[in-house]
């Protein structure tokens, strides 16, 4: 899907090729540079090679219960979405999802664009009902944009993740009903 954020620039939606495993692992590797909303430290998200993120986009090509997008602006990669279904038999109702934005495309209309497209897979996936996620829960942008969306929180953990500082986060889970 081809869109123009409010900057002027190119913006499209669609899933990746192979030959951008680079790409996509540069892109994660900043992100978490940028931002402690996600799970990856910088030092973790450094060990990611090429090869395993060339599995990692195979693996979702390869499996079309699976969902991986990316957002590419003006060629570059600047975001992405996974929904990924449940493998057993008792969850394959359901889908996870995750993602995940550079800074310096925050605002800008991509995450909304990038929940609308998966929304709309997840209503013609042949069996996915749910989608849940779970969000830090001081990230209140990303909280806003999933409740614009009628997910819903379902549930807190708290102090489920521990930043470097010492810091405890609660997580929220998420979900919406997309049949």
């Amino acid at each position: 899907m081809h869109h123009f954020l409010p900057t002027g620039q190119s913006l499209v939606i669609r899933t990746p090729e192979l030959d951008e495993a680079g790409a996509l692992m540069h892109c994660l590797q900043q992100m978490t540079r940028e931002s402690d909303f996600l799970l990856h430290t910088p030092e973790e998200a450094l060990g990611m090679d090429i090869s395993g993120e060339r599995d990692f986009i195979k693996s979702y090509r390869d499996q079309p219960q699976h969902l991986l997008l990316v957002a590419v602006v003006d060629g570059f990669i600047v975001g992405y979405l996974t929904v990924t279904q449940g493998r057993f038999y008792k969850q394959m109702h359901s889908g996870e999802m995750g993602i995940a934005i550079l800074r310096n495309y925050w605002n800008l209309g991509i995450g909304r664009r990038l929940m609308t497209t998966m929304v709309r897979w997840a209503e013609e996936h042949p069996t996915i009902e749910i989608v849940h996620f779970q969000v830090f829960a001081h990230n209140e942008k990303a909280i806003q944009l999933y409740r614009n969306f009628n997910f819903q929180e379902c549930g807190r953990l708290p102090g489920a993740i521990r930043q470097k500082d010492g810091r405890r986060i609660d997580l929220i889970t998420m979900y919406k009903n997309v049949k």
